[in-house]
């Protein structure tokens, strides 16, 4: 008979307290002899089964009507492997004993952790489905440094905190256990007695999938397998090439007429991917697909980080909904916050009891716009288990690259805050030191494990070198928004044409800091929301102005330097402010052909164009691959420029930003001969007043000093682009 345990050690066990569980339960060589304990509430009866040849060879006594059970095995000193034949409620079951299993953590995996350098921290903490001893299981793991004590709660274990209490592995920080039994597709938590006593649940920060608001719980599912990148999935990333992205929320793109309910995944791949190829786009962008508590949010609040939301589907048919998609020949890209996260209980925020993942100082800590915790950039398992998620939706998703959202309130401290309501860095500075220096060490790591792959900036203030390399000083994205170009030119666009002529500078400042950085021009959902008006609606006069206003402006947009961005809806002049609640407003394409119509096509004539014409896009970043030829002309609002490739082959852009035709409109050019209308944003299937130069010639006439030159008629409110014809 052994010793009964120390009665307070039970109590602690019982009360779900007991921070070192494998000291007490399991098997263990005592002074009686080979001891096997084990915490089995409501049995009735349990005996020890020698795996090997299954035969019952101590039956456990209950030391404790709550559920302890201990026992020596007779004749036997040393370890071996066991099974429990427990009866519960008249019914035997044969279970693997949780705590007869050694350490899981690796010395490799647990120094990298422990040191925030780990590539794949992924494939270590969270649950993982395992095999141990020819056991099946499932391994969890999950860092709390903190708390008292952590059990893993789930469907195997009756959501009981006490059954399955884990180990702490204090070098680093992490609780880990080995549950028999537990599979894929069940659910868990983790329930964790934080620093002061207080009993918390939280949801796996490193869930691969989790149940949809205002549900919270993880599931178990193992890590998707790894998506290789082809290499023409790469090409399509290149600074050289055509890069057209339609932006795109999949909760209000297209919903079903009869519920209004979301498209799934399976359905967006049939409906939303062909339409995207159809007009002639490169990329989709998703707005943030992970796991989030609040629809309003747009995801822009995410808790389950290595989680695609639920809303629309599994993460199989997620990543069904990619694979379409590169199948069509369109990367992926994907909305990505690793700025800041919102406060619900079962999330990241005072996960174990302590601001573990956030700063303890609002100052730091608190994002007053978004009323959402700032993740603490310096703590070396914060930047690791968010650099890690980064290289997780490339490598097991196929996802092509990553626009990473407010880049300016991750790099300043004093970001949307007066005096006084921010802590300057230990120099003194506004710069958020530790951020840059995580937004480096990212940007490094995905370049050289996902080579191909891309990052994009959303950073909206002139911070020196965002997509430069991390060598030269830079922060190490491939592209930024270029968000000064946005602003100008649609404060340009808004105006009546009357008053464009005092405002001319707009439309060409862009190109005064245009090779500072590789931008992509975005009209983005941040400009259709919050009052702003549809971009249709931002264009000034009747109907028939507004629309040749923007149709004349996506011209402007698509030649002009840096890759492009369309939010949805702007294809094809939503009317209406973006509303995540409904479906884009496709009743406005219905019937009659019509203005909405002529947008469409115009877009679609706009991507397979510059698609087609290197001097479009080859030279982006590249001041050889631009030239103004008429840029002062602000009496008239016109403005005429030269796209040119590697090879000198040029494409003239020419916009006429006023309601007055401009006949005989000469202007110098470069190179002699004849040149043809490949886009005209006036003409009829444009629903414009089909003002056209099929073909012009040049002629030996002496204009902008260039010894030959053009004459045109420019449309009223269009952009034309013409190319050299073959001699």
């Amino acid at each position: 008979m052994s010793e009964l345990p120390d009665r307070q050690a039970i109590n602690a066990l019982f009360a779900g307290n007991y921070a070192d569980p494998f000291s007490l339960l399991g098997m263990h060589q005592t002074a009686n002899g080979l001891e096997v304990r084990a915490l089995l509430p409501d049995a009735s009866e349990v005996w020890v089964i020698e795996t090997n040849t299954g035969r019952k060879v101590a039956q456990l006594k209950c030391l404790d009507s709550r559920g302890f059970f201990s026992a020596v095995v007779p004749r036997r000193k040393n370890m071996f492997r066991y099974q429990l034949a427990v009866n519960w409620h008249g019914q035997q079951n044969l279970i693997d004993d949780a705590y007869r299993f050694g350490p899981l953590l690796q010395e490799m995996d647990a120094w990298l952790l422990a040191e925030g350098t780990h590539l794949r921290p992924y494939e270590t903490l969270g649950a993982h489905g395992a095999l141990i001893d020819d056991v099946h299981g499932t391994r969890f793991s999950v860092w709390a440094p903190n708390a008292q004590r952590v059990s893993v709660v789930g469907d195997f274990n009756f959501w009981d905190g006490r059954r399955h209490p884990m180990r702490f592995r204090r070098e680093m920080g992490i609780w880990e256990l080995f549950v028999p039994g537990a599979f894929n597709g069940q659910l868990y938590k983790f329930e964790i007695v934080d620093n002061s006593g207080r009993l918390r649940i939280k949801a796996d920060p490193y869930a691969f999938e989790a149940q949809m608001r205002p549900q919270t719980a993880s599931m178990i599912c193992g890590l998707p397998p790894v998506v290789e990148m082809s290499e023409e999935r790469k090409a399509r990333n290149e600074f050289d090439a055509p890069i057209s992205i339609y932006e795109v929320h999949l909760g209000s793109w297209r919903r079903h007429t009869e519920n209004n309910f979301w498209l799934s995944y399976k359905e967006l791949a049939e409906q939303l991917v062909p339409y995207v190829k159809e007009m002639g786009f490169t990329h989709i962008e998703l707005l943030p697909i992970n796991e989030h508590p609040f629809d309003g949010s747009w995801g822009y609040q995410p808790l389950g980080m290595y989680a695609p939301t639920r809303r629309f589907g599994t993460r199989d048919e997620f990543r069904y909904f990619i694979n379409a998609a590169h199948e069509a020949g369109l990367n992926v890209l994907l909305d990505w916050v690793p700025g800041h996260f919102p406060s619900d209980d079962f999330g990241l925020a005072k996960f174990d009891g302590t601001e573990l993942y956030e700063h303890s100082d609002p100052r730091e800590g608190f994002h007053q716009d978004w009323n959402t915790l700032i993740y603490n950039f310096g703590r070396r398992e914060v930047s690791n288990y968010l650099a890690g998620n980064a290289l997780y939706w490339l490598e097991r998703y196929g996802i092509d690259g990553l626009r990473v959202d407010a880049v300016a309130s991750m790099i300043y401290r004093d970001y949307s805050r007066a005096e006084g309501e921010w802590v300057p860095n230990h120099y003194g500075g506004r710069e958020n030191l530790e951020a840059i220096a995580f937004l480096r060490y990212t940007n490094r790591t995905l370049g050289r494990a996902a080579p191909g792959t891309v990052t994009i900036a959303e950073e909206s203030t002139d911070f020196d070198g965002v997509s430069r390399p991390p060598e030269s000083g830079g922060l190490g994205f491939w592209y930024k928004w270029n968000l000064g170009w946005m602003h100008d030119t649609l404060d340009y666009m808004k105006l009546d044409p009357v008053y464009r002529s005092h405002h001319h500078d707009l439309m060409s400042f862009g190109m005064m800091y245009n090779y500072t950085e590789n931008f992509v021009l975005p009209l983005s959902h941040d400009e259709v929301v919050h009052g702003k008006k549809s971009i249709l609606d931002r264009m000034p006069g009747d109907a028939w102005q507004k629309f040749a206003n923007l149709r004349a402006y996506y011209g402007w947009m698509w030649a002009f330097p840096g890759k492009k961005l369309l939010f949805m809806g702007g294809e094809f002049a939503q009317g209406k402010e973006w509303n995540h609640d409904v479906s884009l407003d496709w009743h406005l394409l219905e019937g009659a052909d019509n203005w909405h119509h002529g947008v469409q096509r115009l877009v679609r004539d706009l991507n397979h164009t510059y698609r087609h014409y290197a001097p479009l896009h080859q030279l982006d970043f590249d001041p050889a691959g631009f030239e103004w030829l008429v840029v002062d002309d602000r009496d008239n609002s016109v403005f005429v420029f030269v796209r040119r490739d590697r090879d000198g082959n040029e494409i003239i852009v020419a916009s006429n930003f006023t309601p007055v035709p401009r006949h005989h409109y000469r202007f110098g050019v470069n190179q002699a001969g004849r040149w043809r209308e490949v886009i005209n944003t006036d003409q009829h299937s444009y629903h414009g007043s089909d003002t056209r130069n099929p073909v012009v010639h040049t002629d030996e006439i002496p204009s902008h000093n260039r010894p030959q030159s053009l004459s045109l008629t420019l449309p009223p409110l269009s952009t034309l682009w013409l190319v050299k014809e073959a001699e």
